[in-house]
Protein backbone atom coordinates (compact mmCIF):
# COMPACT_ATOMS: atom_id res chain seq x y z
CA UNK A 1 0.00 0.00 0.00
CA UNK A 2 1.38 3.39 -0.95
CA UNK A 3 2.36 5.90 1.71
CA UNK A 4 -0.39 8.27 0.68
CA UNK A 5 -2.97 5.56 1.34
CA UNK A 6 -1.57 4.86 4.79
CA UNK A 7 -2.06 8.53 5.54
CA UNK A 8 -5.78 8.30 4.85
CA UNK A 9 -6.50 7.82 8.56
CA UNK A 10 -4.95 11.21 9.32
CA UNK A 11 -7.71 13.69 10.04
CA UNK A 12 -5.35 16.64 9.72
CA UNK A 13 -5.51 19.98 11.45
CA UNK A 14 -8.60 22.02 10.54
CA UNK A 15 -8.00 25.36 8.86
CA UNK A 16 -10.86 27.63 9.78
CA UNK A 17 -14.25 26.05 9.28
CA UNK A 18 -13.10 23.44 6.75
CA UNK A 19 -10.37 20.81 6.97
CA UNK A 20 -8.25 20.79 3.82
CA UNK A 21 -5.49 18.79 5.53
CA UNK A 22 -7.67 15.69 5.61
CA UNK A 23 -6.29 13.02 3.29
CA UNK A 24 -8.85 10.92 1.47
CA UNK A 25 -8.04 7.58 -0.13
CA UNK A 26 -9.19 8.01 -3.73
CA UNK A 27 -7.96 4.61 -4.94
CA UNK A 28 -10.54 2.02 -6.02
CA UNK A 29 -13.08 4.76 -6.71
CA UNK A 30 -12.60 4.61 -10.50
CA UNK A 31 -10.63 7.83 -10.17
CA UNK A 32 -8.93 8.82 -13.40
CA UNK A 33 -6.19 10.45 -11.36
CA UNK A 34 -5.42 7.52 -9.07
CA UNK A 35 -6.72 4.29 -10.58
CA UNK A 36 -5.52 4.32 -14.18
CA UNK A 37 -1.73 4.69 -13.97
CA UNK A 38 -0.94 1.25 -15.40
CA UNK A 39 -3.52 1.56 -18.17
CA UNK A 40 -1.89 4.85 -19.13
CA UNK A 41 1.60 3.38 -19.22
CA UNK A 42 2.79 4.51 -15.79
CA UNK A 43 4.10 2.45 -12.85
CA UNK A 44 1.42 1.42 -10.38
CA UNK A 45 3.08 3.21 -7.48
CA UNK A 46 3.39 6.73 -8.91
CA UNK A 47 2.03 9.63 -6.86
CA UNK A 48 -0.24 11.63 -9.21
CA UNK A 49 -0.06 15.39 -9.62
CA UNK A 50 -1.32 15.50 -13.19
CA UNK A 51 -4.99 15.84 -14.20
CA UNK A 52 -6.68 19.03 -12.98
CA UNK A 53 -8.99 17.83 -10.27
CA UNK A 54 -8.45 18.39 -6.56
CA UNK A 55 -7.85 15.95 -3.72
CA UNK A 56 -10.37 17.74 -1.51
CA UNK A 57 -13.88 16.66 -0.59
CA UNK A 58 -16.64 18.92 -1.88
CA UNK A 59 -18.14 21.44 0.56
CA UNK A 60 -20.07 19.49 3.22
CA UNK A 61 -23.10 21.69 2.56
CA UNK A 62 -23.02 20.65 -1.11
CA UNK A 63 -22.47 17.01 -0.17
CA UNK A 64 -25.68 17.15 1.88
CA UNK A 65 -27.61 18.66 -1.04
CA UNK A 66 -26.43 15.80 -3.27
CA UNK A 67 -27.27 13.20 -0.62
CA UNK A 68 -30.75 14.63 -0.23
CA UNK A 69 -31.29 14.31 -3.98
CA UNK A 70 -29.98 10.74 -3.97
CA UNK A 71 -32.31 9.86 -1.10
CA UNK A 72 -35.25 11.05 -3.20
CA UNK A 73 -34.53 7.98 -5.29
CA UNK A 74 -35.80 9.05 -8.72
CA UNK A 75 -33.37 10.16 -11.43
CA UNK A 76 -35.54 10.79 -14.46
CA UNK A 77 -35.06 13.45 -17.11
CA UNK A 78 -34.16 16.68 -15.34
CA UNK A 79 -33.95 20.28 -16.51
CA UNK A 80 -32.72 23.49 -14.90
CA UNK A 81 -35.30 26.07 -13.85
CA UNK A 82 -35.37 29.78 -13.06
CA UNK A 83 -33.83 29.19 -9.63
CA UNK A 84 -30.84 27.50 -11.26
CA UNK A 85 -30.17 30.58 -13.35
CA UNK A 86 -30.75 33.02 -10.48
CA UNK A 87 -28.11 31.23 -8.42
CA UNK A 88 -25.75 31.26 -11.40
CA UNK A 89 -26.37 34.93 -12.09
CA UNK A 90 -25.83 35.87 -8.46
CA UNK A 91 -22.46 34.08 -8.47
CA UNK A 92 -21.16 35.99 -11.47
CA UNK A 93 -22.57 39.29 -10.26
CA UNK A 94 -21.08 38.89 -6.80
CA UNK A 95 -17.73 37.43 -7.83
CA UNK A 96 -17.03 39.20 -11.12
CA UNK A 97 -19.37 42.19 -11.23
CA UNK A 98 -20.90 40.72 -14.39
CA UNK A 99 -24.62 40.05 -14.72
CA UNK A 100 -25.47 37.67 -17.58
CA UNK A 101 -28.95 37.36 -19.02
CA UNK A 102 -30.88 34.12 -18.85
CA UNK A 103 -31.42 33.91 -22.60
CA UNK A 104 -27.65 33.80 -23.12
CA UNK A 105 -27.29 30.49 -21.30
CA UNK A 106 -26.64 27.20 -23.08
CA UNK A 107 -25.77 24.18 -20.95
CA UNK A 108 -23.31 21.50 -22.07
CA UNK A 109 -21.79 18.43 -20.37
CA UNK A 110 -18.35 20.06 -20.40
CA UNK A 111 -16.30 22.90 -21.78
CA UNK A 112 -14.27 20.70 -24.13
CA UNK A 113 -17.57 19.57 -25.65
CA UNK A 114 -18.52 23.24 -26.03
CA UNK A 115 -15.20 24.03 -27.72
CA UNK A 116 -15.77 21.21 -30.20
CA UNK A 117 -19.33 22.40 -30.88
CA UNK A 118 -18.02 25.92 -31.53
CA UNK A 119 -15.38 24.66 -33.94
CA UNK A 120 -18.03 22.67 -35.83
CA UNK A 121 -20.66 25.40 -35.76
CA UNK A 122 -18.53 28.35 -36.83
CA UNK A 123 -15.85 26.90 -39.13
CA UNK A 124 -15.65 24.52 -42.07
CA UNK A 125 -13.24 21.65 -42.66
CA UNK A 126 -9.85 22.94 -43.71
CA UNK A 127 -10.32 26.38 -42.16
CA UNK A 128 -7.89 27.74 -39.61
CA UNK A 129 -8.57 28.01 -35.88
CA UNK A 130 -6.12 30.03 -33.82
CA UNK A 131 -4.65 29.13 -30.43
CA UNK A 132 -1.68 30.27 -28.32
CA UNK A 133 0.53 27.40 -27.21
CA UNK A 134 1.54 26.22 -24.74
CA UNK A 135 -2.14 25.80 -23.94
CA UNK A 136 -4.58 23.22 -22.57
CA UNK A 137 -4.13 20.30 -24.96
CA UNK A 138 -7.82 19.67 -25.84
CA UNK A 139 -7.71 23.02 -27.68
CA UNK A 140 -5.57 21.41 -30.37
CA UNK A 141 -7.48 18.13 -30.19
CA UNK A 142 -10.87 19.65 -31.03
CA UNK A 143 -9.26 21.42 -34.00
CA UNK A 144 -7.39 18.40 -35.35
CA UNK A 145 -10.18 15.90 -34.69
CA UNK A 146 -12.62 18.01 -36.66
CA UNK A 147 -10.26 18.42 -39.64
CA UNK A 148 -9.61 22.12 -39.15
CA UNK A 149 -6.17 23.69 -39.49
CA UNK A 150 -4.43 24.47 -36.22
CA UNK A 151 -2.90 27.94 -36.37
CA UNK A 152 -0.55 28.46 -33.43
CA UNK A 153 0.79 31.85 -32.40
CA UNK A 154 2.95 30.98 -29.37
CA UNK A 155 2.82 33.04 -26.23
CA UNK A 156 5.92 35.13 -25.61
CA UNK A 157 7.95 33.63 -22.78
CA UNK A 158 9.48 36.09 -20.34
CA UNK A 159 11.65 35.40 -17.31
CA UNK A 160 8.75 35.72 -14.88
CA UNK A 161 5.61 35.58 -17.02
CA UNK A 162 4.23 35.03 -20.50
CA UNK A 163 2.66 37.70 -22.70
CA UNK A 164 0.51 37.72 -25.83
CA UNK A 165 2.07 38.20 -29.27
CA UNK A 166 -0.55 40.63 -30.56
CA UNK A 167 1.31 41.41 -33.80
CA UNK A 168 1.74 37.71 -34.50
CA UNK A 169 -1.95 37.07 -33.86
CA UNK A 170 -3.09 39.77 -36.27
CA UNK A 171 -0.62 38.61 -38.90
CA UNK A 172 -1.79 35.00 -38.58
CA UNK A 173 -5.46 36.00 -38.77
CA UNK A 174 -4.86 37.86 -42.03
CA UNK A 175 -2.46 35.38 -43.65
CA UNK A 176 -4.35 32.23 -42.63
CA UNK A 177 -7.88 33.63 -42.99
CA UNK A 178 -8.69 32.70 -39.39
CA UNK A 179 -12.33 33.13 -38.28
CA UNK A 180 -12.25 31.49 -34.81
CA UNK A 181 -9.91 31.97 -31.84
CA UNK A 182 -9.84 29.77 -28.73
CA UNK A 183 -8.77 31.85 -25.72
CA UNK A 184 -7.76 30.44 -22.33
CA UNK A 185 -8.28 32.83 -19.39
CA UNK A 186 -7.04 32.24 -16.73
CA UNK A 187 -4.44 30.50 -18.80
CA UNK A 188 -3.69 26.81 -18.40
CA UNK A 189 -0.83 25.94 -18.04
CA UNK A 190 1.21 29.19 -17.80
CA UNK A 191 -1.00 30.69 -15.09
CA UNK A 192 -1.57 34.14 -16.57
CA UNK A 193 -4.72 36.09 -15.78
CA UNK A 194 -5.02 38.38 -18.77
CA UNK A 195 -5.58 42.02 -17.84
CA UNK A 196 -8.49 44.07 -19.11
CA UNK A 197 -6.12 46.01 -21.38
CA UNK A 198 -4.71 42.79 -22.85
CA UNK A 199 -8.19 41.39 -23.43
CA UNK A 200 -9.41 44.58 -25.09
CA UNK A 201 -6.40 44.72 -27.38
CA UNK A 202 -6.99 41.10 -28.33
CA UNK A 203 -10.70 41.74 -28.78
CA UNK A 204 -10.07 44.79 -30.97
CA UNK A 205 -7.94 42.71 -33.32
CA UNK A 206 -10.57 39.99 -33.55
CA UNK A 207 -13.46 42.41 -34.05
CA UNK A 208 -11.51 44.24 -36.75
CA UNK A 209 -11.09 41.00 -38.71
CA UNK A 210 -14.48 39.46 -37.77
CA UNK A 211 -12.97 36.65 -35.69
CA UNK A 212 -15.16 34.95 -33.10
CA UNK A 213 -13.55 34.49 -29.67
CA UNK A 214 -14.40 31.42 -27.58
CA UNK A 215 -13.18 32.22 -24.08
CA UNK A 216 -12.56 29.27 -21.78
CA UNK A 217 -12.90 30.73 -18.27
CA UNK A 218 -13.18 27.51 -16.28
CA UNK A 219 -10.44 28.56 -13.83
CA UNK A 220 -11.90 32.04 -13.20
CA UNK A 221 -12.64 31.35 -9.54
CA UNK A 222 -8.95 30.63 -8.88
CA UNK A 223 -7.39 34.06 -9.33
CA UNK A 224 -4.75 35.01 -6.79
CA UNK A 225 -4.12 38.14 -4.77
CA UNK A 226 -3.14 41.15 -6.85
CA UNK A 227 -4.98 39.96 -9.94
CA UNK A 228 -8.56 40.27 -11.19
CA UNK A 229 -10.46 38.11 -13.64
CA UNK A 230 -12.38 40.01 -16.31
CA UNK A 231 -15.15 38.12 -18.08
CA UNK A 232 -14.59 38.65 -21.80
CA UNK A 233 -18.25 39.46 -22.46
CA UNK A 234 -18.03 42.21 -19.84
CA UNK A 235 -15.48 44.26 -21.80
CA UNK A 236 -18.25 46.06 -23.68
CA UNK A 237 -21.16 45.39 -26.02
CA UNK A 238 -19.07 44.97 -29.17
CA UNK A 239 -16.86 42.40 -27.42
CA UNK A 240 -19.88 40.54 -26.06
CA UNK A 241 -21.34 40.27 -29.57
CA UNK A 242 -18.14 38.59 -30.79
CA UNK A 243 -17.64 36.02 -28.05
CA UNK A 244 -18.75 32.82 -26.40
CA UNK A 245 -17.93 32.58 -22.69
CA UNK A 246 -17.41 29.08 -21.31
CA UNK A 247 -17.83 28.53 -17.56
CA UNK A 248 -18.27 25.58 -15.22
CA UNK A 249 -18.37 24.78 -11.51
CA UNK A 250 -16.24 21.68 -12.07
CA UNK A 251 -12.78 23.04 -11.19
CA UNK A 252 -14.09 25.40 -8.52
CA UNK A 253 -15.93 22.78 -6.46
CA UNK A 254 -14.19 19.58 -7.62
CA UNK A 255 -17.28 18.18 -9.37
CA UNK A 256 -15.87 17.52 -12.86
CA UNK A 257 -17.41 14.04 -12.78
CA UNK A 258 -20.90 15.55 -12.62
CA UNK A 259 -20.38 16.95 -16.13
CA UNK A 260 -22.04 20.34 -16.22
CA UNK A 261 -20.96 23.56 -17.92
CA UNK A 262 -22.67 26.88 -18.48
CA UNK A 263 -21.95 28.60 -21.79
CA UNK A 264 -22.99 32.22 -22.27
CA UNK A 265 -23.60 33.56 -25.79
CA UNK A 266 -25.00 37.13 -25.89
CA UNK A 267 -25.27 37.20 -29.69
CA UNK A 268 -28.64 35.70 -30.70
CA UNK A 269 -27.48 34.49 -34.11
CA UNK A 270 -24.35 32.82 -32.73
CA UNK A 271 -26.36 31.21 -29.97
CA UNK A 272 -28.86 29.71 -32.43
CA UNK A 273 -26.04 28.27 -34.55
CA UNK A 274 -24.32 26.85 -31.48
CA UNK A 275 -27.52 25.21 -30.23
CA UNK A 276 -28.14 23.78 -33.71
CA UNK A 277 -24.74 22.08 -33.62
CA UNK A 278 -25.52 20.60 -30.20
CA UNK A 279 -28.80 19.31 -31.61
CA UNK A 280 -26.89 17.66 -34.45
CA UNK A 281 -24.75 15.88 -31.87
CA UNK A 282 -27.90 14.42 -30.31
CA UNK A 283 -27.39 16.01 -26.89
CA UNK A 284 -30.23 17.47 -24.80
CA UNK A 285 -30.48 17.68 -20.97
CA UNK A 286 -27.74 17.63 -18.39
CA UNK A 287 -27.68 14.74 -15.96
CA UNK A 288 -29.71 15.10 -12.77
CA UNK A 289 -26.80 15.28 -10.35
CA UNK A 290 -24.99 17.78 -12.55
CA UNK A 291 -27.90 20.20 -12.33
CA UNK A 292 -28.34 19.67 -8.60
CA UNK A 293 -24.60 19.88 -7.98
CA UNK A 294 -24.09 23.06 -9.99
CA UNK A 295 -26.99 24.91 -8.41
CA UNK A 296 -26.08 23.70 -4.95
CA UNK A 297 -22.39 24.58 -5.30
CA UNK A 298 -23.03 28.15 -6.38
CA UNK A 299 -25.69 28.49 -3.67
CA UNK A 300 -23.73 27.27 -0.64
CA UNK A 301 -20.09 26.96 -1.68
CA UNK A 302 -18.71 30.50 -1.31
CA UNK A 303 -17.36 30.22 2.29
CA UNK A 304 -15.67 26.90 1.47
CA UNK A 305 -14.11 28.34 -1.69
CA UNK A 306 -12.75 31.39 0.12
CA UNK A 307 -10.95 29.18 2.66
CA UNK A 308 -9.80 26.78 -0.05
CA UNK A 309 -8.17 29.59 -2.00
CA UNK A 310 -6.13 30.61 1.03
CA UNK A 311 -4.99 27.01 1.44
CA UNK A 312 -4.00 26.63 -2.21
CA UNK A 313 -2.15 29.94 -2.22
CA UNK A 314 -0.10 28.65 0.71
CA UNK A 315 0.61 25.46 -1.29
CA UNK A 316 1.75 27.57 -4.23
CA UNK A 317 4.13 29.58 -2.05
CA UNK A 318 5.41 26.40 -0.41
CA UNK A 319 6.16 24.89 -3.83
CA UNK A 320 7.95 28.02 -5.05
CA UNK A 321 10.11 28.16 -1.91
CA UNK A 322 10.83 24.43 -1.88
CA UNK A 323 11.89 24.21 -5.51
CA UNK A 324 14.05 27.34 -5.24
CA UNK A 325 15.84 25.95 -2.18
CA UNK A 326 16.30 22.31 -3.11
CA UNK A 327 16.03 22.13 -6.93
CA UNK A 328 17.40 25.49 -8.10
CA UNK A 329 17.88 24.42 -11.71
CA UNK A 330 14.08 24.25 -12.03
CA UNK A 331 12.32 27.60 -12.39
CA UNK A 332 8.73 27.97 -11.22
CA UNK A 333 6.45 30.47 -12.90
CA UNK A 334 4.31 31.96 -10.16
CA UNK A 335 0.69 31.51 -11.28
CA UNK A 336 -1.60 34.53 -11.29
CA UNK A 337 -4.49 32.08 -11.44
CA UNK A 338 -5.30 28.32 -11.41
CA UNK A 339 -3.96 25.67 -9.03
CA UNK A 340 -1.61 24.39 -11.75
CA UNK A 341 2.05 25.38 -11.73
CA UNK A 342 4.34 25.62 -14.76
CA UNK A 343 7.91 24.51 -14.11
CA UNK A 344 10.76 25.36 -16.49
CA UNK A 345 13.20 22.42 -16.56
CA UNK A 346 15.31 23.66 -19.48
CA UNK A 347 18.45 23.96 -17.32
CA UNK A 348 18.42 20.26 -16.47
CA UNK A 349 20.91 18.28 -18.60
CA UNK A 350 18.18 15.95 -19.84
CA UNK A 351 16.16 15.70 -23.02
CA UNK A 352 12.39 16.03 -22.55
CA UNK A 353 12.02 12.25 -22.90
CA UNK A 354 14.84 11.57 -20.43
CA UNK A 355 13.38 14.09 -17.99
CA UNK A 356 9.94 12.53 -18.08
CA UNK A 357 11.34 9.03 -17.55
CA UNK A 358 13.45 10.31 -14.64
CA UNK A 359 10.46 11.95 -12.95
CA UNK A 360 8.25 8.89 -13.42
CA UNK A 361 10.73 6.11 -12.68
CA UNK A 362 13.10 7.73 -10.17
CA UNK A 363 10.91 10.26 -8.37
CA UNK A 364 7.80 8.10 -8.82
CA UNK A 365 5.72 11.16 -9.68
CA UNK A 366 3.09 11.52 -12.37
CA UNK A 367 3.10 15.09 -13.70
CA UNK A 368 1.83 16.44 -17.00
CA UNK A 369 4.74 16.68 -19.39
CA UNK A 370 4.93 20.09 -21.04
CA UNK A 371 4.99 18.71 -24.58
CA UNK A 372 1.29 17.86 -24.15
CA UNK A 373 0.58 21.57 -24.38
CA UNK A 374 2.42 22.05 -27.67
CA UNK A 375 6.02 22.18 -28.87
CA UNK A 376 6.52 25.42 -26.94
CA UNK A 377 6.08 23.49 -23.71
CA UNK A 378 8.55 20.65 -24.19
CA UNK A 379 11.02 22.04 -21.61
CA UNK A 380 8.33 22.18 -18.92
CA UNK A 381 6.35 20.11 -16.46
CA UNK A 382 2.93 20.99 -15.05
CA UNK A 383 2.13 20.13 -11.45
CA UNK A 384 -1.25 20.24 -9.71
CA UNK A 385 -0.91 21.56 -6.14
CA UNK A 386 -4.60 21.32 -5.16
CA UNK A 387 -4.05 18.66 -2.54
CA UNK A 388 -3.42 18.36 1.21
CA UNK A 389 -0.04 19.80 2.17
CA UNK A 390 1.27 16.44 3.39
CA UNK A 391 0.77 14.92 -0.06
CA UNK A 392 2.45 17.91 -1.72
CA UNK A 393 5.40 17.67 0.69
CA UNK A 394 5.74 13.96 0.00
CA UNK A 395 5.78 14.54 -3.75
CA UNK A 396 8.31 17.36 -3.64
CA UNK A 397 10.56 15.44 -1.26
CA UNK A 398 10.53 12.46 -3.63
CA UNK A 399 11.48 14.76 -6.51
CA UNK A 400 14.22 16.31 -4.37
CA UNK A 401 15.74 12.89 -3.64
CA UNK A 402 15.75 12.03 -7.34
CA UNK A 403 17.26 15.44 -8.11
CA UNK A 404 20.07 14.99 -5.58
CA UNK A 405 20.72 11.44 -6.76
CA UNK A 406 21.39 12.79 -10.23
CA UNK A 407 23.88 15.27 -8.82
CA UNK A 408 22.18 18.30 -10.36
Amino acid sequence: MQTWNKLSINKGVPMGQYNFDQILDRTHTKSLKYDFAVKRGKPADVLPFWVADMDFEVPPELKQILLDRVNHGVFGYTESDDEYFKVLQNWFTTRFNWTPEQKWLVKTPGIVFALAMAVRAFTNEGEGVLINQPVYYPFSMVIDDNDRRLINVPLLKGEEKYTIDFEGIERAIVEENVTLFLLCNPHNPVGRVWTEDELKRLGDICIKHNVLIVSDEIHADFVWKGHTHKVFADLGESYAEHCIVCTAPSKTFNIAGLQVSNIFIPNDSLRRRFIKEIDRAGYSQLNTMGIVGCEGAYKVGAPWLDELKEYIQDNIQFTIDYVAKYMPKIHVYRPEGTYLMWLDCSKLPLSPKERDEWIINDAKLWLDTGSMFGVDGEDFERINVACPRKILEEGLEAWRRAYEAKGF
